[in-house]
């Protein structure tokens, strides 16, 4: 696997709205085509589309969100993290999801991010377990009817055995 980012462009954002989740999990995430949607009426800086590729391949789609106002109420609680996550049917159980994750965590990291958000179709049909898997916890809000989690992304120190009771 050679995986990597690409940002969003006129040249491929036909390869970007091909990209389709299984169609028992359509009704937990919003199709490309609306994430692009919003990212164009958002203001510049706050959606980072993103194709997610394996060599030349597409297989998936994020949409992170950058400092947003959480409350909408003019900037009391800003947040960052991960919007959308699309992993195209035939690639889904590759680990493409969690590239997708660990690259949105790192994009924070280096713009000084100390956690990273999302939200998700609670239930069992969710994927909440992926998340949880990666370390997300739940915050006990909820966000347009989705469960929020958040991912601590700041560096833990490392124990040594020795000092270990």
């Amino acid at each position: 696997m050679s995986l990597r980012l690409a940002e969003v462009t006129p040249a491929n954002v036909d390869t970007a709205l091909a990209i389709r989740v299984r169609p028992d999990q359509e009704h937990a995430v919003e199709p490309v085509a609306h994430s692009l949607a919003e990212a164009y009426v958002r203001p510049a800086g706050v959606a980072w589309p993103r194709l997610i590729l394996d060599g030349d391949k597409a297989v998936g789609f994020l949409m992170a969100f950058l400092d947003i106002d959480w409350r909408g109420d003019g900037g009391s609680l800003r947040r960052s993290g991960l919007w959308r996550l699309n992993i195209d049917a035939d690639q889904q159980g590759k680990g493409y999801g969690r590239f997708a994750v660990e690259s949105v965590a790192a994009e924070l990291r280096r713009r000084g991010c100390g956690e990273l958000y999302v939200t998700w179709h609670p239930g069992a049909d969710g994927p909440g377990e992926f998340y949880r898997r990666l370390g997300f916890r739940t915050t006990d809000e909820t966000s347009g009817g989705q469960t929020v989690g958040v991912l601590d992304l700041t560096p833990r120190p490392r124990q040594d055995p020795e000092d270990r009771p």
